[in-house]
């Protein structure tokens, strides 16, 4: 793995016009042949089992690695024998520069969510939350809520999972609770991240890509609010006013906490401010924000002996033994360690999600359903049933397709493919990743069929977020 490492920066060395989309007139027709037929089979069969990686409890990465592998072996042997490989080369290569960029990019951020649980930030807020003897009714909304407006920063995944801790310790025996309080989460986190580049790996795509800028994002902040309160509002009737039992709990944050919550967003502005200002992609600028991170982990381990001795002197002033143990498990906050914490499963399933597709285009099958929809139906219409196809699939690899199909739409069309596949995948609890982490998390109390039941309010939300969009961005149509 550690050999990729160079190959993988290098390629963002390169400028994006040299790794141009293939002329589809020079690629080989293979929609009707064995070779086509067997990469269709291949793919489908791999994304049956990451559709039933709770049950089989496979990680979802490694079906479609091995997919992207065989389909791309495929693809090789055909244009080799043909004496067109340099064709297949350019393609490969040009998959691999997307997902180099979206790779490094997710790690960073990824990285600095990481060292704000490993400082105690997530644990704070969970305390607080627990602690104030909110009655059921008010935890859903509370719980909601903050997923709707943290998802938009920290991911809707990592909210998602952050939410639902609190709302297992709190809701303990009350499996209704439980139940119609993941959804209410789930709904809420993808409704919160779609109006954010960095709230989805779909809008992030969306906004690396160039089709929509930064602050052309915001448009969609009325209808994604419509997305989570339609459904919450009609499922928090069915709540209980009743309250759980209080636990109190005293979390101290670790040193660093808010510093590194303000580097966050320092790196947001720094990657912001390289594809806004520079026209270069938001990676560079992740990566600088990346040293920002490592600079302040030097600062905190030189710095850890003479703090942990003001600390201690303190302590030993007021007599606080709880406080001189707590002294004793300080350890060094270590960079490196929050990058192997990242979500590798996730960003090696995203490696595989990119090539079996890229694939699959140089195939011809994204041309064919392209022309299908984006050509036959009116954009508006291929763009919800974008939503309605990733609540089934995954957002990740429609959203891909999409992008590699490059439709000509409108800016008011992409603001509305980049909110029906983000909030799309709510209409089922596998249509997301945050719905597949808390069937884990909540597992038997959160599930399948418990969300089906909660359905068709979803989908009153997910009309409701498009007819918005559709009234108030009118003129971006």
């Amino acid at each position: 793995m550690i050999m990729r490492w160079p190959a993988l920066i290098a390629l963002l060395l390169f400028p994006i016009n040299s790794f141009a989309v293939i002329n589809t007139q020079e690629t080989l027709p293979l929609t009707q042949s064995f070779i086509g037929y067997a990469a269709l089979a291949i793919f489908v069969g791999a994304y049956t089992l990451v559709m039933l990686e709770e049950h089989l409890s496979l990680r979802k990465s490694k079906p479609v690695l091995l997919a992207a592998g065989l389909i791309w072996a495929l693809i090789g042997y055909v244009y080799s024998q043909q004496g067109q490989i340099h064709i297949a080369q350019a393609a490969l290569e040009h998959n691999l520069l997307e997902y180099a960029e979206l790779l490094l990019f997710l790690l960073v951020a990824m990285t600095y969510i990481s060292a704000m649980e490993e400082r105690r930030l997530f644990d704070s807020l969970q305390a607080w939350m627990v602690g104030k003897g909110f009655n059921y009714k008010s935890l859903f909304w509370l719980t909601g809520i903050l997923a709707f407006f943290i998802s938009p920063i920290a991911d809707n995944l990592t909210t998602a999972l952050l939410m639902c801790a609190v709302v297992m310790k709190v809701g303990a025996g009350n499996s209704k609770f439980i139940n119609i309080a993941c959804i209410n989460i789930v709904a809420a986190a993808n409704a919160g991240g779609a109006f954010s580049p960095f709230g989805d790996i779909t809008t992030l795509m969306v906004w690396q890509a160039g089709y929509v800028s930064f602050s052309e994002f915001m448009p969609l902040f009325l209808p994604s609010v419509a997305n989570y309160l339609v459904p919450a509002a009609i499922m928090s009737l069915f709540v209980p006013k009743t309250k759980p039992d209080i636990i109190h709990q005293h979390v101290e944050l670790k040193r660093g906490a808010r510093r590194i919550v303000v580097l966050f967003i320092i790196t947001i502005a720094t990657a912001v401010a390289f594809h806004a200002a520079l026209h270069f992609p938001p990676v560079i600028g992740m990566m600088m924000g990346l040293a920002y991170l490592q600079f302040f982990g030097f600062f905190l381990r030189k710095t850890l002996k003479s703090s942990l001795q003001r600390k201690a002197a303190i302590a030993i002033a007021n007599r606080d033994d709880n406080a001189l143990k707590r002294l004793g498990s300080v350890v060094p906050f270590d960079v490196f360690r929050r990058v192997s914490h990242a979500e590798w499963d996730t960003l090696l399933f995203f490696y595989g999600v990119v090539m079996c597709v890229g694939g699959l285009s140089l195939l011809g099958y994204l041309g064919l359903v392209s022309e299908i929809m984006y050509s036959q139906w009116n954009a508006t219409s291929a763009n919800i049933m974008v939503g309605i196809l990733s609540a089934i699939v995954d957002n990740i690899p429609v959203m891909f397709a999409v992008l590699t199909m490059e439709p000509s739409m409108s800016m008011g069309n992409w603001l509305l493919v980049t909110l029906t596949a983000g909030v799309g995948g709510s209409l089922l609890s596998i249509g997301s990743a945050a719905g597949v982490a808390l069937m884990g998390a909540a597992h038997g109390k959160y599930t399948f069929f418990g969300h089906l039941k909660w359905t068709p309010v979803i989908a009153m939300g997910y009309a409701a977020s498009i007819g918005l969009h559709l009234i108030l961005n009118a003129s971006l149509f």
